[in-house]
């Protein structure tokens, strides 16, 4: 017992009494610097341990350790006191192996008993208590008393100075301490009293003792207070853990404990409250304590064995004793002189008998107890009491004592100030005057912004958001000029001119003062609301309900006044600019310090954007960058103990009194400590508290149950953990949150985002919970898989059939049964330890799950600012899924659409390589041999490009994979576009086979019809080269001749020898086309009109005249179409001019290229001089060398560097210079629109908008020849390509000069054709060397071998000078590009034109990534008038964006609907493939607004329709507008 301990200081065991001196204030003081010392807590004194330092998140919060040390106790202790758990005054000494040691022990030792060594691993629990107080500053103070009190603990009064200097009244401490209760003469009217405990008028009972007093009176106090079952250490006695111990620093403390009634009169002891204070050890050694205790209580009760003179002294001294003394005398057995000494001072006090209780040693403590219950009821006074602690402070200063308020006067005044206008007024009154922009206006200006998301209007919806938008701007002018209200400049001025200390005093103030102003307007309102309801009248009822929302008011609102100022950026005072731009850093350091920040005005359900954007940005910018940010937040339905939940995981003070329950959403930043920062990943976690769903206050409401979805969506989408709270036994709520719940997993699944979610189920007990509830488990998951198929079919999400479909759930992780909050009867009952320690159970395996899987993006501030915003915009339309759109989400979708079109060019790039190569070896291939041979190298060739593609699309698919697997750039925002990527690779895979299947097929047509050519132009050369070796022969037999007369004679021969030759023969194309053309429409009406054509080459001489049959099946659908395509007429001459005889033309080109006379003509010259030559018996090794090259090298060469000059310049424009441009479909789109803006030049806005493909076909074919003419880039790529394959050609010569057994070849002239067919062999896959060409240029050469090689080698050195001379020249790069075998234009073409599909209202291309993606979709949205859309009767372009329309009530009917009227909302029911969102602003579509305002007479005429009525605000967009527009809707910088 207590009181035991006192008396061990004065007997020892032997029973020799000691004199009982009190210590001397040094060696208080050292006793005091050395508990300290050994607890380690002397850093922390005095009161430098902080609240906000125990409610970061480090191991020591988190984790239950043994206490090892005695260092560890007070943080054991704090920890536990901070869960709220009862059993945290058990920490007071080390977790050893006390127990097997008293089991190994001699139970007859003695000298073991009188050896109290074990005192030094322990510590008694007040002590604990004392140092912990003295070492808190004053808020942590606050809140060590709190949640004592919540745990049914005795509070400091008066704390005793561990320096032995005066004591103080902790009057701050006890400050927040809240309570409610039912006096009985409430009980009948139902009625409650909420006060706060230091304020309300409670008679006030002393216990104290003297010295030698063997009755525990804690024991006796604790019985009367929690009587039978209930019973419960409220104070600390002998009989608990420490108790026993001797006090070191606790004597003089006195505790405080309020006895507080239910209201029912089985249950309560007293009819009313009722204080009680307890004085730690006898009053002698703290008689100012008692002095103090004695002038303030309503009755004072002294315990007592027996009265010393000094005692007799003090007792007799005091004045009034009648009603105010009671002494409660232990008699024990033997003990006369004691009772004697008892006698005579009662005597000397004139008490009466009934002011004596004696305790036998035959009455137990209980029994003893109910006697002075009684007597503490006889004492109760008639009337309310007038003193309150609050008005003890006088007599406290008056006996030298000091209050620990006293420093925070200054605040308090301030406080006072800024309250001067409330009293007397009613609280809206007030608000209206001081809190200006948090009224009506704000309010307004939140449902406009809901409104322009929902358009409910039947006409003109663009015009209708113009008027919203402009009645938005008028009140945000009314608000920018409201003047600061002389209250809230006071705010601002104390808030930014404080320290931190003074800041937090001057808060608590506020929020003190504020609360107990609230409660009692709260309480009068609900008085009044009493008498309403006698008279039923449903008007006065929603009045009150609207009253008692409005009648709150706290610091909350000051500061989301303080907001509301920043984002209207009001203009008062002078430097108020300045003070204004201050704000956001002065909400950061709040934050930081532990302050919650508004995140969503509840009362007006909006949230003040720029304010909560400029106020984290802030925090980010304190922190250096570093918020990584782990977001937690609890559902549930109103007053089932959200709050609760968080304050006692988190140790944090949400408010969770029934009377303000939290409106909106607010958020709390804790720190993680440096220890966890690495383990958990996060520097913060954030918890956002929500009110409450299914709220009574809204219940009225038509919109309640949209509120609770928007809520629930919002925070949802915000955090990464979700506790939803199901602490309900109605059914039907649950399932009402559930389904909210469900909803909100739903949408956050659509868009990418993967909240952890925990159910926890309250007041769920027993041992065996767990196990007993698995079929409880079980039906909440059916329950949840039936609302998920509900939910799934609501959002238009058929595939999700079951709630495991929608997040990661698993029964036994992520369902929690947490036992009830209290243990009793509240007010008096104690919050039960099960919920603690179950409730720390959750947090430290929710932190562990945390830990573990870290899969996800960690947010750090800016993005979880991105989410608020794109969250928020998207849960005011009604179709939130169709709404969302999120700049992260855009931006990671782009991040990969850039990245897949690098791969898809590499893809794309290695087998165009390889093509060539194969196409190459096709050509290359064997001239003797049979067609058999080239069709089996083809189907080879075929083979591996399948397994080549087949690897490269492997390739391909890991990257993407590996992209995803990577989880940054917020790749799980975009999970579900990953199957569209894995489409798009199979069916680019199966686009390139096809298209590579068709080359070498073509290969080999080519390989055939050339070997045709080549046999008729071999028939021709050998006949030539016979007349030219007969002519030769002839001449050697005659005179010898002159050079002019060989000339003569071989001009002769040639003419008579080439009279026969004739051209190759021209296919009918006009004949094979028609086949064609026959047999694909086999199956289709049009065949019997290409059976009556005789003859195709007559048709089409004439311009092509449209004819009413053309469009006879069409002409039905055509009354319906007002999109103004174009005639069909325009249509026509567009297609014919594109092709008009381009296959006659190829064919003709290819005959021309291969004609056999022309052939022999160019070589006329060669076989002259060769003639010349042979005659005269010259061996010209050089000409001969330099002819081969010109005629065999020089051609392959150039088509080697055409050949490889396409993929050089896609390679060049996409690495090298403005590579942006063609990243990404976005990216290529808002480059496009720019450049359109910038060249204001009408028909090409037409020529985008009706003939996009041919359009970005030219503006692509002109960025190219822009590129390739800077800084002659193409004649650089050219050069690269020369050096390459002379290097190649050089390195093949020099590897065909060696037999094959490393030798060189013979010197001889056979050998020249040996090292020429070499060459071809070793550049099979480079160059093609014609034969025909080779054995012209190489007739009847007299040259060797070895002079041949050197020859070759100087004239390949000159080809390529000569070559690198016609680079250096200005070429026409039109004509380069047109005559490359793979052209660049259309390689850029297929990377930026996708799909080409375009919007079905607006023409708007669709810029989705790959090619078989699932839904078609473009950032911005254009007017549909500029897609050619007329109003049917009044034929007026239609001025409304598609993306307006999908919101609003507009109809639309066309081809596809067969002219039926249909709703726009409704649209995927024809266009299922195509997403159109609202538009993300109401900016977001200027840039087209702009255009069509500009052009709107030109568009009509070219349409052939009438101006567009266009709103009038659209006339004021600006140029610069329309770019900013275009900007953010592609998400530009």
């Amino acid at each position: 017992m207590e009181d035991v301990s006192d008396e061990d200081s004065f007997v020892d065991l032997h029973g020799a009494e000691v004199e009982d001196t009190p210590p001397t204030p040094q060696s208080g003081c050292k006793v005091f610097s050395n508990f300290l010392s050994k607890l380690g807590l002397k850093k922390f004194y005095p009161n430098k341990l902080t609240l906000q330092s125990l409610l970061e998140i480090n191991k020591n919060r988190i984790y239950d350790e043994t206490v090892e040390s005695m260092e560890k106790i007070p943080w054991c202790f704090l920890r536990k006191l901070f869960q709220i758990n009862t059993e945290c005054r058990n920490c007071t000494q080390l977790s050893n192996n006390d127990d097997e040691e008293d089991e190994n022990s001699d139970p007859f030792d003695f000298d073991l008993v009188t050896a109290d060594d074990s005192a030094d691993n322990k510590v008694n629990p007040l002590d604990l208590i004392v140092a912990l107080f003295l070492c808190a500053d004053s808020f942590l103070q606050q809140e060590m008393a709190l949640k004592m009190t919540m745990c049914q603990f005795s509070v400091p009064l008066l704390l005793p100075h561990g320096d032995n200097s005066q004591c103080s009244l902790m009057l701050w401490a006890l400050r927040d301490i809240i309570k409610e209760w039912c006096p009985h003469d409430l009980s009948k009217s139902r009625g409650f009293v909420e006060d706060n405990i230091v304020q309300a008028n409670i008679p006030f009972f002393t216990f104290v003792r003297l010295k030698n007093c063997s009755l525990s009176k804690s024991q006796v106090l604790n019985h009367i207070l929690s009587p039978g079952q209930q019973n419960h250490n409220i104070f600390i006695h002998g009989d608990m853990e420490g108790g026993t111990l001797k006090r070191e620093i606790a004597n003089g403390l006195v505790e405080v404990c309020w006895y507080l009634p239910c209201g029912k009169k089985d249950l309560d002891i007293f009819p009313g409250p009722v204080a009680f204070a307890n004085l730690r050890g006898d009053i002698c050694e703290s008689l100012t304590q008692f002095n103090f205790l004695f002038q303030v209580s309503t009755a004072t009760f002294v315990f007592l064995d027996k009265v010393e003179e000094r005692e007799h002294q003090i007792l007799t001294s005091l004045q009034d004793v009648k009603s105010k003394l009671f002494l409660i005398v232990n008699r024990k057995d033997n003990a006369r002189e004691d009772m004697m000494s008892v006698q005579t001072t009662l005597k000397e006090l004139e008490l009466p008998n009934s002011s004596v209780k004696i305790k036998d040693s035959k009455v137990n403590v209980a029994e003893f107890s109910k006697k002075l219950c009684a007597a503490i009821k006889t004492s109760l006074p008639e009337e309310t009491p007038t003193l309150n602690i609050v008005n003890m402070v006088g007599k406290a200063v008056e006996l030298g004592l000091s209050v620990d308020e006293n420093s925070s006067e200054k605040q308090k005044k301030a406080v006072e100030e800024i309250m001067v206008d409330i009293e007397g007024r009613s609280i809206p009154d007030y608000k209206k005057q001081q809190l200006p922009l948090q009224g009506d206006n704000w309010k307004r200006l939140s449902q406009l912004e809901k409104e322009e998301c929902r358009l409910k209007c039947d006409s003109d919806p663009e015009g209708y958001k113009c008027q919203l938008q402009e009645e938005k701007q008028k009140i945000m002018e009314e608000q920018s000029k409201q003047r600061l209200s002389k209250g809230m400049e006071s705010f601002i001025k104390t808030l930014s001119t404080s320290d931190k200390e003074k800041r937090d005093f001057f808060l608590k103030w506020m929020k003190l003062k504020f609360n107990t102003h609230s409660r009692r307007k709260l309480s009068e309102l609900r008085n009044k609301f009493k008498e309403q309801c006698k008279k039923k009248d449903k008007n006065l009822t929603a009045a009150f309900d609207k009253a008692l929302m409005e009648s709150s008011l706290g610091v909350e609102h000051y500061i989301r006044e303080m907001g509301l100022i920043y984002e209207f950026s009001i203009s008062g005072s002078t430097n108020t600019a300045d003070e204004i731009s201050r704000l956001p850093g002065l909400a950061a350091e709040m934050l930081l310090d532990g302050y919650p920040l508004e995140l969503l005005d509840g009362d007006a359900s909006n949230i003040p954007e720029r304010w909560v954007t400029d106020v984290l940005m802030e925090l980010h910018k304190k922190v250096g960058g570093k918020s990584r940010l782990l977001v937690l937040t609890v559902l549930g339905v109103q007053s089932t103990g959200k709050s609760t939940l968080l304050n006692t995981m988190f140790g944090v003070q949400f408010p969770v009194s029934s009377g303000r329950c939290t409106r909106g959403a607010y958020m709390l930043f804790l720190k993680v400590g440096e220890d966890m920062k690495h383990e958990l990943n996060y520097e913060f976690i954030v918890l956002i508290d929500t009110e409450g769903l299914k709220s009574p206050d809204l219940a009225e409401l038509d919109e309640s149950y949209e509120h609770d979805n928007q809520m629930a969506t919002f925070v949802i989408g915000l955090s990464d953990v979700t506790i939803i709270n199901l602490a309900m036994e109605n059914s039907t709520e649950m399932k009402d949150v559930l389904q909210i719940a469900v909803h909100a997993f739903l949408r956050m699944r659509h868009i990418g985002k993967k909240p952890v979610c925990h159910f926890v189920h309250q007041n769920v007990s027993g041992v065996s919970a767990h196990a007993k509830t698995i079929t409880d488990r079980k039906h909440l998951l059916e329950q949840l898989n039936e609302i998920t198929q509900i939910a799934a079919e609501m959002e238009k999400k058929p595939s999700i059939t079951a709630f495991t479909d929608v997040l990661d759930y698993d029964m036994d992780k992520n369902h929690w049964n947490i036992p009830g909050l209290w243990h009793g009867t509240p007010p008096m009952a104690a919050v039960n330890t099960g919920y603690s320690e179950a409730v720390a159970d959750f947090k430290k395996n929710l932190l562990a799950t945390v830990k573990t899987d870290q899969s996800n993006d960690v947010s750090q501030i800016p993005e979880f600012l991105e989410w608020m915003r794109s969250l928020w915009k998207a849960v005011k339309y009604e179709n939130f899924i169709f709404s969302f759109r999120n700049t992260l989400v855009a931006r990671a979708y782009d991040n990969l659409c850039k990245e897949f079109n690098q791969w898809e060019w590499q893809f794309r790039k290695e087998i165009l390589s390889w093509q060539t190569e194969a196409e190459m070896e096709i050509l290359n291939s064997d001239n003797e041999a049979d067609i058999r041979i080239w069709s089996k190298l083809v189907n080879s060739k075929k083979s591996q490009m399948s397994e080549k593609i087949a690897t490269e699309e492997r390739k391909m698919k890991e990257k993407l994979t590996n992209y995803y697997e990577k989880k940054d750039q917020n790749v799980n925002l975009i999970e579900k576009y990953k199957t569209d990527f894995f489409k798009s690779i199979s069916s680019l895979a199966k686009e390139i086979k096809h298209s590579v299947n068709n080359k070498l097929d073509c290969a080999l047509e080519l390989k055939i019809s050339s070997k045709k050519v080549q046999d008729i132009q071999t028939k021709y050369r050998g006949g030539v080269e016979d007349e030219v070796m007969k002519l030769l022969s002839a001449c050697k037999h005659s005179d010898k001749l002159s050079d002019e007369q060989l000339t003569q004679k071989f001009e002769k021969m040639w003419t008579e020898a080439t009279k026969n030759v004739s051209g190759l023969k021209e296919r009918d194309i006009a004949a094979c086309v028609l086949n064609q053309l026959r047999g694909n429409f086999s199956n289709q009406n049009v065949n019997e009109e290409l059976q009556n054509i005789k003859n195709l080459k007559e048709i089409g001489k004439d311009r092509f005249k449209t004819r009413r049959e053309h469009t006879d099946s069409l002409m039905k659908k055509a009354r319906y179409l007002f999109r103004g395509l174009g005639d069909l007429q325009k249509f026509a001459d567009s297609v014919i001019e594109s092709c008009t005889r381009e296959f006659l033309k190829m064919h003709q080109k290819f005959l021309s290229d291969n004609d056999p006379r022309i052939q022999l003509q160019k070589y006329k010259t060669q076989y002259l001089t060769d003639f010349l030559d042979l005659y005269k018996q010259r061996d010209d090794c050089q000409r001969n060398a330099k002819g081969f090259v010109q005629f065999c090298i020089k051609p392959a060469v150039e088509e080697y560097i055409n050949r490889s000059l396409g993929i050089n310049i896609v390679d060049e424009i996409l690495t090298r210079c403005h590579s942006a441009e063609f990243s990404s479909r976005s990216f290529f789109q808002y480059n496009i629109q720019e450049e359109l803006r910038r060249k204001e030049d009408f028909d090409s806005l037409v020529k985008y908008i009706r003939n996009y493909e041919i359009y970005v076909k030219d503006w692509i074919f002109q960025h190219i020849q822009e590129q390739m003419s800077k800084n002659e880039t193409l004649c650089k790529l050219k050069q690269e390509n020369l050096k390459v394959i002379v290097d190649k050609i050089t390195a093949a010569l020099e590897q065909a000069t060696e037999g094959p057994d490393g030798v060189q070849l013979p010197d001889n002239k056979e050998s020249i054709t040996e090292l020429i067919s070499k060459i071809r062999k070793n550049l099979i896959k480079d160059i093609s060397i014609s034969e025909e060409d080779e054995k012209t240029t190489l007739f009847q050469i007299k040259s060797t071998c070895h002079p041949f090689i050197n020859s070759l080698k100087m004239s390949i050195e000159d080809l390529k000078e000569q070559f690198q001379q016609e680079f250096s020249k200005s070429e026409n790069i039109t004509e380069t590009l047109n005559k490359l075998p793979i052209k660049p234009q259309e390689e850029l073409f297929k990377r930026v034109f996708g799909c080409g599909k375009q919007c079905p209202f607006c023409r708007v291309p669709c810029e989705a990534g790959g090619k078989d993606h699932k839904q078609h979709h473009a950032a911005v949205h254009r007017p549909q008038g500029l897609g050619g859309f007329r109003y049917e009767d009044t034929q007026k372009l239609v001025e409304t964006l598609c993306t307006t329309d999908v919101q609003c009530e507009h109809r639309f009917k066309n081809a596809d609907t067969k002219g039926e009227w249909h709703p726009y909302k409704d649209y995927t029911t024809y266009y299922p493939d195509w997403l159109i969102p609202p538009d993300p602003s109401i900016e977001a579509s200027d840039y087209w607004k702009y255009v069509l305002v500009k052009y709107n007479e030109k568009f009509a005429q070219e349409y052939k329709a009438k101006p567009a009525d266009v709103p009038e605000a659209w006339r004021r967009i600006t140029k610069k507008q329309a770019l900013k527009g275009l900007k953010d809707a592609f998400n530009i910088k």
